[in-house]
């Protein structure tokens, strides 16, 4: 353990160091995810830098696609003990104003650099408690906020500059800590009940005057482990939404979504509806580091300060067939309709997975492709 700027101040939630979290798990993470999402689907960026203690590691990642091609840089060195300047090689996040403003810059890498500069438009807002478990142990224990916000700046490509601002992007973003499976693989050990799968879907949408949260996460049968959902307002006001019923509609033949169509009831009981469209995708697993990326994984030590581009075509059916097996982040083009009929049109992220069975869809093992839709 050793001694931080931070310690300066009184902020301590256990009695050791900041720079110790209170467990002594390997699997501590403390991190930040954001996107870009350009309206109309031109191109989507997502990025996210890490910090994980016990590992010694803290690393961070460019995700762009552009057309049918993703590129991702990803960054590692070691861990060090000033966490306000947050930074890992070429990669740094400055936080101007705290839950409002922030500036990313990537200074050129192998072709990519970024000059990006975040504002919030809504309150960022705590998500639920996020658990999961096996028979023996904790695997998944985070605590999460998110925010919708937009971004000014520029994206660099091999030359090719992509302007980015509020009139043609918006953005969301998550900073996120506690307990999940980073790094190299563990020793199994007697074997433990398996992961069985998931179904999830996660909707941070903007409107003019208010934003929409909804997330949940079901397993295999159908049994919601993680739901929430609400409409936020700029000036703080909350509204729980109820009796959420979500359709995804599927490419054929995959398990790719092109939208969504939700239902919620009101506290009055009136019911709103929402209908979102897949403008653009990206397979989050494909270079960024997050589970299923069989290339790297969020916390691996790389032996001392690294940088590697490496890019995927996505009209390569090897390539799309690891898509099942990932996340998937969309630019989502969304309209909201009210009781009395009157819509609102929105954008933001649609992220949604469904991998391995899970049966109200219709999707009974970790490979079939059958269309059945309604959770």
């Amino acid at each position: 353990m050793f001694l931080s700027p931070l310690d300066e101040y009184p902020i301590h939630q256990a009695a050791v160091p900041i720079s110790a979290p209170a467990t002594s798990d390997r699997n501590f993470y403390d991190r930040s995810y954001f996107n870009v999402l350009e309206r109309d689907g031109r191109f989507m960026m997502l990025t996210g830098i890490g910090y994980y203690p016990r590992l010694g590691v803290k690393d961070a990642y460019v995700l762009i696609r552009r057309g049918d091609t993703q590129t991702a840089v990803r960054f590692s060195d070691a861990i060090d003990d000033d966490r306000m300047h947050q930074n890992v090689n070429g990669y740094r996040l400055d936080v101007v104003e705290p839950l409002q403003e922030l500036h990313l810059t990537v200074a050129e890498t192998e072709g990519v650099a970024v000059d990006l500069r975040w504002r919030g438009r809504f309150p960022a807002a705590l998500e639920h408690p996020h658990l999961m478990h096996t028979d023996r142990r904790v695997t998944l224990q985070a605590c999460r906020f998110a925010q919708l916000g937009t971004w000014e700046g520029w994206i660099d490509v091999d030359g090719d500059r992509l302007h980015v601002d509020s009139a043609n992007s918006v953005g969301n973003r998550d900073r996120s800590w506690g307990i999940r499976p980073i790094g190299e693989p563990e020793p199994a050990g007697r074997p433990d009940t398996a992961f069985g799968g998931m179904w999830w879907l996660y909707l941070p949408l903007a409107f003019d005057d208010y934003q929409i949260f909804l997330i949940i996460q079901e397993d295999p049968d159908g049994h919601r482990s993680l739901y929430d959902c609400t409409r936020r307002w700029a000036d703080g006001r909350v509204e729980q939404l109820d009796g959420v019923r979500a359709t995804v509609h599927y490419a054929p033949g995959t398990r790719i979504p092109t939208g969504a169509h939700v239902e919620m009831m009101t506290r009055s009981g009136d019911r709103l509806k929402l209908d979102v469209e897949s403008k653009l995708f990206a397979p989050i697993a494909f270079g960024s580091g997050y589970g299923g990326d069989s290339s790297w994984a969020h916390g691996t030590w790389m032996g001392g300060p690294s940088a590697e581009r490496v890019s995927y075509d996505l009209t390569d059916p090897e390539v799309m067939a690891r898509a099942p097996f990932s996340l998937i982040d969309h630019v989502g083009r969304a309209v909201c309709t009210e009781p009395d009929g009157s819509t609102r049109e929105g954008v933001g992220l649609f992220e949604h997975a469904v991998i391995g069975p899970h049966h109200p869809s219709g999707f009974h093992d970790w490979t079939d492709v059958l269309a059945g839709v309604t959770s």
